[in-house]
């Protein structure tokens, strides 16, 4: 599998980091809805948010402001608790991605167990499929989890990529092998693929080379942090050059 053979990969900005900025003066600066709109302009594909019930960084009441500006894709992602799901259903995004963040966890670090959670999955596709919402089920790089989240009736997994990007300086394709794997029973099963945590300009390109069919990456930590030396508009161009554009 080459770069040539993948579809476009749809770079996704995670804003968080821009809004915890933000928040740690009180203030409007930076402001938040400005960048979501100049990081489509720079050439990104979509926004992402994840909204936490602390609110440490993107708030409640930034997803409308948000919603009625992005022109590109629009990506909510979170735990399904009651009050993430009427803010999700009161602002429809075009994707949810719906992440099994516990209690006070300071980033997402593992996927749904799609086994044994598939009921309450199906429950909560089935709500956002009825606002016509695209759904995402972030898991592990396990064929057992892909399966599981295509029987709870979502239109895309995203990889949780901590690990590949731990591992990726030691052993790229043993770091890469799970998800490669893992990737070829989604095609198999017809879900699409997303993928995001801890991509960065190092092994994005490699993760994109062997991961069949990928269809977006989000990427917002190391983002944010490149373009403190390069510039957003420069970072943007930088990480879409990796993505082969």
């Amino acid at each position: 599998m080459t770069i040539n053979d993948q579809p476009m990969t749809r770079l996704s900005v995670n804003i968080n980091k821009i809004a915890l900025l933000r928040n740690s003066r009180g203030s409007n600066l930076p402001d938040l809805i400005q960048a979501a709109k100049d990081i489509e302009s720079f050439g990104a594909e979509g926004i992402t948010v994840h909204p936490r019930p602390d609110q440490r960084h993107i708030r409640y009441d930034d997803i409308p402001a948000l919603k009625a500006v992005v022109t590109t894709e629009f990506n909510i992602e979170g735990k399904p608790v009651p009050s993430f799901m009427d803010l999700v259903l009161a602002n429809p995004p075009h994707q949810c991605t719906l992440v099994p963040d516990t209690d006070n966890q300071l980033t997402s670090d593992h996927g749904w167990d799609t086994v044994h959670q598939q009921s309450a999955l199906q429950e909560v596709v089935k709500e956002l499929h009825g606002r016509n919402i695209r759904v995402s089920v972030f898991v592990d790089p396990v064929s057992a989890m892909v399966e599981g989240a295509k029987k709870a009736g979502a239109d895309r997994i995203e990889f949780y990529t901590g690990p590949f990007a731990h591992d990726f300086k030691k052993d790229p394709l043993a770091a890469v092998k799970a998800y490669t794997e893992a990737a070829m029973v989604a095609n198999d099963i017809g879900i699409g693929i997303n993928a995001g945590h801890d991509l960065n300009l190092e092994n994005l390109r490699f993760f994109q080379e062997h991961c069949p069919q990928l269809l977006e990456v989000s990427i917002g930590h190391a983002l944010i942090a490149d373009a403190l030396y390069y510039g957003l508009e420069n970072t943007i161009r930088m990480y879409l050059r990796q993505l082969g554009r």
